[in-house]
């Protein structure tokens, strides 16, 4: 059902049942909406009332009648007035775009210069083919061939312009879709990838580190190939066209280095990312950089790299695999902070979902210490803080499926430190609810939200989907199947009827709501070569739009003449979302928008010293059993390795362009962590249970 437009900012409000406030320990007075963005250009629709109602009311005084002559008059001269307005602004509109299509044509080419272009224009990609941008929120590329890192892109006329317009947490909003099955490749997200070695290799493939094995020779070629095909130029711009002003993309650490027997392809996924950037900064989107994959595996799952055992602070290799993390955390925040890339990437996750059953409370807590601890002495420059606005990008931690509310408090008065939390309705495995049962459960969500905004300070929903059950081809791995009964019907996406797909869609708005700066789970799903389709479609973000269950934008007039017509349909985007929960729940609480100071670096950022003596790194203790002594025999890595630095990309048109060193604070000299000389390590991968020295190897 279409939003009902509001006022003002004081309008958007939320609050929950009372079914779910006996969930929350929090009073209704702390419950908050981050939802501020006044919608002033959107005027209130309503619809006419039913002949039945209108039968019935009392024949109004006959003096009505001179105002209703008045009335339609005035309305008569508003269409003469239309319909000379109209085909004037739409030629004017067409000019605009033809001047734009003419100047991105030049620049394509040869000729260098400052091109820009609105709806309509022609966009020259450096394969060469060509694509029309089409943007109905009156937002616009922007780029400069010979200034690469010059003024970008407007995604939507409500989002700060990349390069010229702070972006401001508690004022504006992150709509965004993670990039996932890029440059981290997941089977169910990228299954013709991975269909051409399944049951033909004499390796079980289930994973990156089994398909890389499996291609061989073929890897770089075949690998590349997915980089460059899956996501490209024109993919930023539809992402801006959905109403959508950020991206999350996972990466994984061999887009750093790889070391002994990991058989990924090294680097190359780190020039997609840069080209990332550059596509970005251009359409006007930011990106949240996630570090996805880390070493050992910090879940034990598909999407880490290798599916199997966790050795990610757990097990004797634990801390060893943590030393190396901090490394690469250094590196990728040298590399953001950097004038040329630090108002595109403003967010690094540093861990994606870490397995809190495996690893435990204190050694989660551990490491997002001794990361943040990295991170903000990477960015501290002599004679001056590390810490604050401008200081090297946000840093995301993980919730680890256990909720916000346990962070708040964890590492207070911590500089720029984000939650991240990935709710799923699909892995709550209920198989009886209806959609439209399940399309409520979302708004309990923004409960905590709500709180963790006001308290901890910026929480984003990092990954969340329509999807109601775990049903999709290889969902949770190669060869899986779910156990929902109506996996046939949900997946055959072509023969959704209209009442399925309005309540998926009441997923989605409940969830956009509930969240609030959110991140769908994922762009696109890529077609199986066995199916000849896409499976898993409630998690397919671009055919969702078609078929009608995310919100989608339609074409209107130009914003200069829909004055003429209070009959034309707003355009709807994600903005849709915006009220839903309080509409569902049927009551609603204001947010007054303000997040806690050290949250956005406006305040004093210092940790709380009762913080910093709970969460040293390395911990006392160690999953699965390491305590006292024993802690101290594990393997570790000393820092006194060389450091490597990320490059930075190359302009044909600009060769002499200041691209960075990829390393932006010269007082960061530390040393990066590497094995100790002559000491011996068991497989990094495979230690759970290795045999633990019996004196400290330094």
């Amino acid at each position: 059902m279409p939003y009902e437009a509001v006022q003002g900012k004081d309008e958007h409000e939320m609050s929950p049942t009372e079914g779910a406030r006996r969930e929350s320990v929090w009073a209704a007075d702390d419950l908050i909406d981050m939802y501020r963005e006044s919608m002033e250009q959107r005027p209130v629709y309503t619809q006419k009332a039913d002949s039945t109602t209108a039968l019935t009311r009392r024949a109004p005084p006959k003096k009505s009648r001179r105002k209703k002559i008045l009335i339609i008059s005035l309305c008569l001269l508003a269409a003469v007035i239309c319909a000379v307005a109209i085909p004037v602004a739409l030629s004017g509109s067409k000019k605009k775009s033809s001047s734009s299509t003419q100047s991105a044509s030049k620049n394509a080419s040869g000729k260098t210069g400052p091109t820009t272009g609105t709806s309509g224009s022609l966009i020259t990609m450096a394969d060469g083919t060509t694509f029309t941008y089409t943007n109905d929120f009156d937002g616009d590329w922007a780029e400069d061939p010979t200034n690469p890192f010059s003024m970008g892109g407007k995604a939507q006329s409500w989002s700060p312009r990349v390069g010229s317009e702070e972006w401001v947490w508690g004022t504006d909003v992150a709509r965004g879709v993670n990039l996932g099955g890029w440059l981290v490749t997941e089977p169910f997200i990228a299954p013709a990838l991975y269909e051409k070695y399944v049951n033909s290799s004499s390796i079980a493939i289930v994973d990156e580190w089994t398909l890389s094995i499996a291609m061989g020779a073929n890897l770089a070629s075949e690998m590349e190939e997915h980089y460059k095909t899956f996501i490209t130029e024109q993919d930023f711009a539809n992402i801006a066209a959905a109403g959508l002003n950020w991206v999350r993309i996972p990466i994984g650490f061999w887009a750093i280095e790889a070391l002994n027997d990991e058989p990924f392809l090294v680097g190359t996924s780190w020039t997609y990312f840069l080209k990332a950037i550059q596509w970005a900064r251009k359409y006007g989107i930011r990106i949240f950089m996630d570090l996805h994959a880390l070493p050992g595996s910090q879940n034990g799952w598909n999407h880490s790299g290798k599916a199997g055992t966790v050795n990610f602070m757990n097990g004797v290799m634990g801390i060893a695999n943590a030393q190396r993390t901090l490394t690469y955390l250094r590196i990728l925040t040298e590399f953001a902070s950097q004038d040329q890339y630090r108002d595109v990437v403003c967010i690094i996750g540093i861990v994606n979902e870490i397995l809190w059953s495996a690893i435990g409370q204190v050694g989660v807590q551990s490491f997002y210490y001794g990361a943040y601890e990295a991170i903000r002495t990477a960015t501290h420059v002599l004679f001056a803080p590390g810490v604050g606005a401008g200081r090297g990008p946000y840093i995301a931690i993980h919730e680890a499926f256990q909720g916000p509310a346990i962070w708040e408090g964890f590492l207070a008065g911590a500089d720029r430190v984000a939650l991240d939390q990935h709710p799923y309705l699909a892995f709550t495995y209920d198989y009886v609810s209806t959609p439209d049962q399940m399309a409520v459960k979302p708004c309990a969500w923004a409960i905590a939200t709500n709180q963790s905004s006001k308290a901890f300070g910026v929480t984003l929903g990092g990954e969340f989907s329509t999807a109601i059950n775990d049903c999709g081809l290889w969902l949770n791995g190669i060869g899986s199947t779910s156990a929902a009964p109506n996996c046939a019907v949900l997946d055959d996406w072509a023969s959704y009827n209209a009442t399925l797909t309005a309540s998926l869609k009441q997923v989605t708005l409940a969830t956009m709501d509930a969240l609030q700066n959110f991140f769908f789970w994922t762009w696109k799903i890529g077609n199986s070569t066995v199916l000849g389709t896409s499976s898993s479609p409630l998690w397919h973000y671009q055919l969702g739009l078609e078929r009608g269950w995310i919100p989608k934008g339609v074409s209107v007039l130009p914003s200069r003449v829909m004055s003429c017509s209070l009959l034309l349909p707003p355009a709807l985007d994600p903005r849709e979302a915006i009220g839903h929960c309080a509409s569902v729940l049927g009551s609603s609480q204001i947010f007054d928008g303000t997040l806690p100071a050290s949250a956005t670096g406006a305040g004093p950022t210092s940790i709380n010293a009762d913080q910093t003596s709970s969460h040293v790194f390395p911990p006392t203790t160690l999953s699965p059993s390491f305590s006292g002594t024993t802690v101290g025999l594990l393997p570790t890595y000393t820092a006194t390795g060389k450091v490597t630095t990320l490059f930075a990309p190359t302009f044909t048109a600009a060769p002499t362009a200041a691209v960075g060193n990829g390393w932006n604070n010269s007082a960061d000299t530390a040393l990066a962590f590497v094995p100790v000389a002559g000491c011996t390590y068991p497989d990094t991968w495979n230690a759970i249970n290795a045999s633990i020295p019996t004196t400290t190897c330094t």
